[in-house]
């Protein structure tokens, strides 16, 4: 908390409000979205998780908060179990109605993927696509 005095106990009204000034500029910088990671789970596990590790890497880079369900769920959830898979990808999807864009990686579209996308279309969300270097295209 600011003090409106200085340090000697002296109203300074010109510092105040210039530290003010400064103190709301930081916290409106603060404001990061949240971006829905999209990319391949299924297949090459390993390889893929990597690789959404490394695109949330990339978000964050970009000011962003990575939401990325295919790291999460995972560690709890057997994908392999059909009633799981299809209780992780609802819990996703209401993961990607918090966020304020969905950003796609790479060029393969898995089924998975595919849920999320038109999830995404029906609420008119901003679509990025990448490449798998985090280059952005303008479709896939």
């Amino acid at each position: 908390m600011l003090d409106k005095c200085n340090s000697e106990g002296y109203p300074d009204p010109t510092a105040y409000e210039a530290l003010l000034r400064i103190e709301l500029a930081a916290k409106a910088s603060a404001f990061r979205p949240l971006v829905f990671i999209c990319s391949p789970f299924a297949g090459d596990i390993i390889g893929n998780t990597e690789k959404a590790r490394g695109y949330s890497q990339f978000a964050v880079s970009r000011n962003c908060i990575p939401i990325a369900p295919h790291l999460l769920f995972p560690q709890f959830m057997d994908d392999s179990d059909q009633s799981q898979r299809d209780l992780a990808i609802f819990m996703g999807l209401v993961l990607l109605s918090k966020c304020l864009e969905i950003w796609v990686f790479g060029e393969t579209i898995t089924a998975g993927m595919s849920v999320e996308l038109t999830k995404a279309k029906q609420r008119e969300m901003r679509i990025r696509y990448f490449t798998e270097q985090c280059e952005e295209v303008d479709t896939p």
